[in-house]
């Protein structure tokens, strides 16, 4: 079966965005002031084979756990389809 992921990976939410901040005050220069806040992280789109759903999400969960977010540092969250 094929599937497809996509993640969102974020900086946690007690920790301080400098990129985000930096894009926020840029929008205020160019008069979004009704903008309260960016916050900037990454979109990943993964396409995988397995024999399950539930195979799948494993192995959605490992990647994200061991390669494509710092847990330190960053949350995650994904939507898992079947296509």
């Amino acid at each position: 079966m094929n599937f497809r992921a996509e993640i969102d990976v974020m900086p946690q939410k007690a920790l301080l965005d400098p990129q985000g901040k930096t894009v926020h005050q840029s929008m205020q220069l160019l008069g979004l002031t009704q903008i309260n806040g960016v916050r900037i992280g990454k979109h990943i789109t993964v396409e995988l084979e397995a024999e399950s759903m539930e195979e799948a999400t494993a192995k959605v969960e490992k990647a994200c756990k061991e390669l494509l977010a710092n847990q330190v540092m960053e949350d995650y969250i994904y939507e898992l389809v079947e296509v």
